[in-house]
């Protein structure tokens, strides 16, 4: 049979529907007029002797059930079937150390799972901690500057205090190596 795929299928299914609208197909979508529901047998009565409800019935004499005998195994059978069921003290011993050290791993894992969980809540609530003391520091930063103007702290420092802007003289150079800062350890000597 040759393979088709989905759309072929879909396809073809649009197409006989076009052609088929007025017809039945049995079991499409309506039960089968054929069909008889199985019978399941009753079970047998616990009670043979008992009286059945319906007195219109015939009592049948059922036989006797015939015990069923049980298969012989022999001798070597049965030695193999007890060492395969009973389990020596080894295995005991075993399954019992391995039953304890699964009991303290689960211990451990459920202890140590605890700890992250607790250091996790407490680094979110110190994260939250500094956004909102990040977020004072900005609206404390933002509200100095803008109050500061730095045209009247010039004046003020050229006219009362008597400072000046430095000469030539007074001024060192220096070369750095990178994006590095200079620290100074001790005064700068005169170049004269």
């Amino acid at each position: 049979m040759a393979k088709t795929t989905r759309t072929e299928t879909a396809r073809r299914s649009r197409n006989n529907a076009r052609v088929n609208r007025g017809m039945y197909v049995e079991g499409n979508t309506v039960r089968r007029l054929a069909e008889v529901p199985e019978r399941t047998r009753q079970p047998q009565r616990p009670y043979p002797g008992k009286q059945q409800p319906n007195r219109n019935r015939r009592v049948q004499a059922q036989p006797a059930p015939v015990p069923k005998q049980k298969h012989q195994l022999s001798k070597e059978a049965q030695k193999n079937r007890q060492k395969a069921a009973a389990m020596n003290w080894g295995f005991v011993a075993f399954l019992a150390v391995m039953c304890v050290a699964i009991l303290f791993c689960s211990v451990k894992y459920l202890r140590y799972k605890s700890e992250i969980t607790a250091k996790m809540s407490t680094v979110a609530s110190l994260e939250e901690e500094l956004a909102s003391l990040k977020e004072d520091n900005d609206a404390y930063y933002s509200q100095v500057t803008s109050n500061v103007d730095l045209n009247q702290i010039k004046q003020t420092a050229l006219g009362r205090l008597g400072m000046k802007y430095p000469s030539d003289d007074q001024t060192v150079t220096y070369s750095t190596s990178g994006n590095s800062y200079v620290r100074q350890y001790q005064d700068i000597p005169d170049s004269k």
